[in-house]
């Protein structure tokens, strides 16, 4: 599944082969229109020179997703023409060399392939981040996964994962910029455990910062984690508002991290009231005075899993190990269950 080029001008061909070689892959180029039509439904990413998108528009191929025109200058009739071709973009070069590099890259993995499941606490100190950061570290022993602090005010993931003092980017740094973001830039660019490349990624804030990025910056690291990671773990914050209602759509599992007391249950009843209905949760459940049968009765959700008490987690958290220091710990039977479960 190669990128698609349907381009005459060589000085195109020329520069869409120098940005491919930076992205890592190789397009396949056409300057038939419709001896293109057969590789044009399966191509992994279909770029259009300025030159041919009126004749690819009189072919009328079939609309598909990843379709962009591309070239230097957009002369008469290239808008309109993309729009009959359903193109997402008019790229102008050289000005979106960057950002078709991205798109080249992003070329290579397979679109939303990254199962991902958000954590929320239903109480205050329910240990929603600790779940979350051992849904990572056993998940990493599977595929691609990286956790995502969503929460300004939490304690920082990569402080929990051992990782504060690891370069790489964070949220202040993603503020700063601006257009798409590429999936293996972000994959390659987060903090990750040295020399370990089954340990899990982390997007959080630098030390002793705590200002919210733009819903934008948001939008757009969370859809460049899905399409560069087989996992991806949302760690949401509780304080409930549209960012983190439509965080929470994009969850494919949604787990509400509870104490089985009464204190407990009475927040997370509160916390789902503005959740609202048909967010497909489920609880994961901390042992406590109230019985898992009343606790799913006053939230009308299923326990999906206990969160077990584990001897000296604060210990390997505070040894740079994360919650899971290794595979037969408590916390990462329980991990396992869920991620066999969203499976």
């Amino acid at each position: 599944m190669q990128p698609l080029l349907l381009t005459r001008d060589p000085a195109l061909v020329d520069e869409v082969a120098r940005l491919s070689a930076a992205a890592g892959v190789r397009p396949e180029v056409y300057d038939d229109p419709l001896a293109a039509l057969r590789a044009w439904p399966t191509a992994a990413l279909v770029l259009v020179g300025v030159d041919l998108v009126g004749e690819v528009a009189a072919a009328r191929p079939a609309r598909r997703d990843g379709v962009h025109v591309v070239g230097w200058t957009p002369g008469d009739g290239v808008f309109r023409a993309a729009l009959v071709i359903g193109a997402g973009t008019v790229a102008e070069l050289p000005t979106c060399e960057a950002w078709l590099v991205d798109l080249l890259a992003d070329s290579e993995e397979v679109p939303g392939r990254g199962r991902t499941i958000g954590v929320i606490g239903g109480a205050g100190g329910a240990g929603a981040s600790t779940f979350a950061c051992a849904l990572g570290q056993v998940g990493a022993a599977r595929g691609t996964a990286l956790v995502v602090d969503t929460d300004p005010l939490g304690p920082g993931l990569d402080r929990m994962l051992g990782l504060e003092s690891v370069p790489g980017v964070r949220w202040s740094d993603l503020a700063s910029g601006s257009g798409r973001l590429g999936a293996r830039s972000l994959r390659e660019a987060v903090p990750r455990p040295p020399g370990d490349s089954s340990g899990p990624g982390v997007l959080t804030w630098p030390s002793g910062s705590a200002a919210q990025p733009e819903a934008g910056v948001v939008r757009e690291a969370v859809a460049a984690a899905q399409r560069g990671h087989d996992l991806v773990v949302l760690d949401l914050a509780r304080h409930v508002g549209v960012l983190v209602d439509e965080l929470v759509a994009r969850c494919d599992r949604l787990l509400v991290v509870v104490p089985a007391t009464l204190a407990g249950v009475a927040s997370t009843v509160r916390l789902l009231d503005r959740l609202g209905p048909g967010r497909g949760a489920s609880l994961a459940v901390r042992r406590g005075g109230v019985t898992w049968e009343d606790v799913e009765r006053a939230t009308g959700l299923r326990v999906s899993v206990e969160v077990p008490e584990q001897r000296g987690l604060p210990e390997a958290v505070d040894l740079g190990l994360g919650p899971v220091r290794h595979r037969r710990v408590p916390l990462a039977r329980a991990a396992r269950q869920v991620l066999e479960e969203a499976a």
